[in-house]
């Protein structure tokens, strides 16, 4: 297992902050890329999957635009844009109420819950795999560190 400081071919000792920045960086990027790979054969992206997975988590009840955004890993995320490709991919649906056309229910559909029930095997696989080098009582003492860290 190489340390960030080979990863990054550097001789000079960084400070402890840096490094725990950088690590924790490159950690996330190998996460993401590890889970895109799997998506990536099913033509999803990382925050189209997620809008996919909020919205299953509302049991068949409406979403809109503001709840899906405020559920959102990733905040910078366009979530019209995403909505409206997975309405292109007919995974999501969106009905605009007639009394109050700023109104948007937003669905997932019955192909939208399919694709889902395909990857959540591969993807808990590819999470075990991408955690696999650390022991049960490790990954919880990671888990309230990282949310230590986000304050």
């Amino acid at each position: 297992m190489k340390d960030i400081t080979e990863i990054l071919k550097t001789k000079s000792s960084l400070p402890l902050a840096k490094r725990t920045v950088l690590n924790v960086s490159l950690t996330s990027i190998n996460f993401k890329d590890g889970i895109l790979s799997v998506l990536k054969s099913y033509e999803i992206s990382l925050e189209q999957f997620n809008v996919l997975r909020i919205l299953r988590g509302k049991n068949g009840e409406p979403s809109n635009l503001k709840d899906i955004q405020d559920r959102m890993i990733s905040k910078m995320s366009n979530t019209t844009r995403l909505v409206d490709k997975l309405i292109l991919k007919n995974y999501v649906e969106r009905f605009i109420c007639e009394k109050n056309r700023r109104k948007v229910d937003i669905y997932i559909t019955k192909e939208g819950l399919k694709l889902l029930d395909i990857l959540d095997p591969i993807i808990d696989k590819k999470e075990k795999e991408l955690t696999s080098n650390l022991n049960t009582d490790e990954l919880e003492t990671l888990n309230l560190l990282l949310t230590k860290m986000r304050g």
